[in-house]
């Protein structure tokens, strides 16, 4: 357990971080979803658009570091090829 102060208040603050991290983490994943759940439907035009706010909410996660940049590109390549397999 932490013994001086500034280790404790950074357990505090992990604490805080993981939490928000986690509400970040699970948005992104529902953003996902979505444009999964519309390329299953055969929506092309409902997956395009989820598509587009999707990879806005990735990338800003990768940016603040919660997913590597490359997983988020690898993820955003996949539904891209998933959407055009759609036409």
């Amino acid at each position: 357990m932490a013994n001086s102060a500034g280790s404790k208040k950074r357990a505090r603050q992990a604490i805080k971080h993981r939490a928000h991290n986690g509400s970040l983490r699970s948005m992104v994943r529902t953003y996902l979803k979505k444009v999964d759940a519309a390329i299953e439907a055969g929506n092309k035009e409902e997956a395009q658009t989820a598509y587009v706010v999707a990879t806005s909410k990735l990338d800003k996660a990768a940016d603040k570091g919660l997913y590597h940049k490359n997983k988020a590109a690898r993820h955003k390549s996949r539904l891209s090829a998933k959407i055009k397999a759609l036409a």
